[in-house]
């Protein structure tokens, strides 16, 4: 029998005064408004957890943009003792005579000393050759080659990519999309950051034209959640760093150093990857080679698609082969990509709401859910603000973010029942059945 003067007596005594409490409480606190309080208090919960979300989130972009490394700065590089090497610049075409034209008077006007420019015509069926003709004719730099037919285990771009890398003389191998707009120091800058970070692959993120619509509003959230896939500061690690790296590279630029290009298998190693700029880095990182990625800023433009269809094909296919083929791992990024973009939003309305309601019955309650959500709301907007920013998108795009992850969760949903389904996936001219792993 527990007396009230030895330890449990005293348990006792506090809890009968803490259900004295409560029951004083709940009575006095109707019964629906005693469930709003508790439904309120879940709300700030919530609004809490999408606070933090995006803090963290600011954190990652603010470290992203302060330590990435600017192209521009290999402009200060001086020149190397035996003089600047000879850069072959790679261009696999397949159809392109929406942007050919502009492609071919951008890398003409490069101010880096010694170019030489590849055109590899991938059995193109449109007017590319005959727009490429007359600068073929007024500048010697540029080779034109047309590519008639391609092995049946290899990947339409990887296979012309190979084309003209074996017709290229230049100590360094530039490839690069049609869809690209050079500044005319971009490949002076690029080859000068290279040697002097000793980098065996280089490649750049440029800005995405937003012309179009979906190029404004989905566009940025499709960028997002691939960097928070491969976060820039990780795929900086060189081999050996004490912390885990990811290995990243943008198939719009990638810079070789020969010798490296040749020793990781050239190609040949990636044939059948429809993503192979990521396929090289890895190839690169393993074989004990440094790669860098860098931001070119306004050094390089890329109109990506000029269609909802082909952008959201084109952006399918990036994430099958960026979450490695395995629609466990789509499925995972797409409810990510739902979490942050819809879900969030529903419960900071919900949170508005059930402050509304409480703001008579419960007015403490109420004032920590308008808190909570306004706390969240700046957090988010100033967040995605600056990645909108980055990008060359327009701020007010950020108002439509919801609308754009919706847009590439489902695209990365599709992407996973595609491979499920084994449904063909449209590349470069050809089409390919991806087997799931």
């Amino acid at each position: 029998m527990c007396l009230k003067s030895t330890p449990c007596g005293s348990i006792a005594g506090a809890a009968r005064r803490v259900a004295a409490v409560r029951f004083r409480y709940t009575s006095s606190v109707p019964a629906p408004h005693l469930v709003l309080v508790w439904i309120g208090w879940v709300l700030v919960a919530l609004c809490a957890a999408v606070a933090a979300y995006w803090t963290i989130a600011l954190v990652r972009i603010a470290s992203t943009v302060w330590r990435m490394p600017r192209v521009r700065d290999g402009l200060d590089a001086p020149e190397p003792a035996d003089g600047w090497p000879l850069v072959s610049v790679i261009v696999p075409a397949h159809n392109e005579e929406r942007v050919i034209d502009a492609c071919a008077r951008a890398l003409r006007a490069q101010d880096h000393p010694r170019l030489e420019i590849v055109f590899v015509l991938d059995r193109c069926t449109d007017r590319t050759a005959a727009l490429l003709a007359p600068h073929a004719r007024e500048d010697r730099r540029i080779v034109v080659i047309e590519n008639t037919s391609c092995p049946d285990d290899w990947a339409g771009k990887c296979n012309a990519a190979r084309v003209g890398a074996a017709a290229a003389k230049g100590d360094w191998l530039l490839f690069t999309d049609a869809d690209t707009q050079f500044g005319s120091s971009l490949v002076r800058a690029a080859i000068g950051s290279a040697v002097r970070r000793r980098l065996g692959l280089l490649s750049l993120l440029g800005r995405l034209t937003t012309h179009r619509w979906f190029e404004r509003i989905v566009q940025p959230v499709a960028s997002m959640n691939l960097i928070r896939m491969y976060p820039i500061a990780r795929a900086n690690r060189p081999p050996g760093h004490h912390r885990p790296s990811r290995p990243f590279a943008n198939g719009q630029f990638m810079l070789f150093d020969r010798n490296v290009y040749a020793a990781v298998g050239g190609h040949e190693a990636v044939k059948d990857d429809l993503l192979e700029d990521i396929a090289f880095a890895r190839l690169v990182h393993e074989a004990g080679y440094a790669t860098g990625v860098e931001h070119a800023g306004d050094l390089l433009a890329v109109a990506m698609y000029d269609t909802f269809a082909g952008f959201r094909k084109g952006w399918r296919r990036i994430f099958i082969e960026a979450c490695k083929r395995k629609p466990a791992r789509l499925r995972r990024n797409g409810w990510r990509c739902l979490g942050a973009g819809l879900a969030a939003p529903v419960v900071q309305i919900a949170a508005l709401v059930g402050a509304g309601v409480l703001a008579e019955a419960a007015p403490v309650e109420a004032a920590l859910l308008g808190g909570s959500v306004a706390t969240g709301l700046l957090l988010q907007g100033v967040a995605l603000a600056w990645i909108y920013q980055q990008q060359g998108a327009p701020i007010w795009g950020v108002v439509l973010f919801p609308f754009g992850a919706v847009v590439v969760a489902r695209t990365m949903f599709a992407g996973a029942a595609d491979l499920v389904r084994r449904e063909p996936i449209e590349w470069g001219g050809r089409s390919y059945v991806l087997r799931p792993r």
